[in-house]
């Protein structure tokens, strides 16, 4: 069955990983397992929930205001810093 839903995260980019190791609710476990199984669905390949989670925090602190202000902020800070 396809859908013609868009997933706010889009077909999965070929990438090198680090491992990471991270214990969670098992309600959340849940939920990113249906995800996945949705993700599957609309893009026609499947994908473990672990597979998911990098690409969820990336978009998660991409748009974090926060965390981009701040992160820019430490760019000017450092820019300021070294010898000209």
């Amino acid at each position: 069955m396809s859908t013609t839903r868009k997933l706010r995260l889009g077909p999965l980019p070929k990438t090198e990983n680090v491992k990471l190791t991270f214990a969670c609710p098992m309600n959340l476990k849940a939920n990113l397992d249906r995800y996945a199984a949705l993700h599957a669905q609309t893009y026609g390949e499947a994908v473990d929930a672990t597979a998911l989670i990098p690409y969820m925090l990336e978009a998660f602190l991409a748009g974090d205001r926060g965390f981009r202000r701040s992160n820019s902020s430490n760019v000017r800070r450092n820019e300021k810093a070294a010898p000209a």
